[in-house]
């Protein structure tokens, strides 16, 4: 790894603001302000529009679509025709 051409890669907390969830990880990103953490030090915050916290994939909230019930629908009110 060449020096000096790379970002600084630190401690940032990720907040998923639609589900008032953070966690602390390291990246490159800088951040747009900073936010103390449950062990005492400042560090970087990023805010997300959505995480693992909120994602209706990972949250189980998905929907599912019923084609087997939408075509027993229409053949009940079209026919079989």
């Amino acid at each position: 790894m060449q020096h000096g051409i790379h970002p600084a890669y630190r401690p940032v907390v990720f907040r998923d603001r639609a589900a008032d969830h953070a966690f602390l990880t390291r990246s490159t990103l800088a951040g747009t302000g900073t936010v103390e953490w449950a062990d005492g030090n400042r560090y970087p915050v990023v805010d997300v529009e959505t995480s693992s916290a909120s994602h209706p994939v990972y949250t189980g909230k998905a929907r599912i679509l019923d084609t087997a019930g939408r075509v027993e629908q229409y053949r009940r009110r079209y026919g079989q025709g």
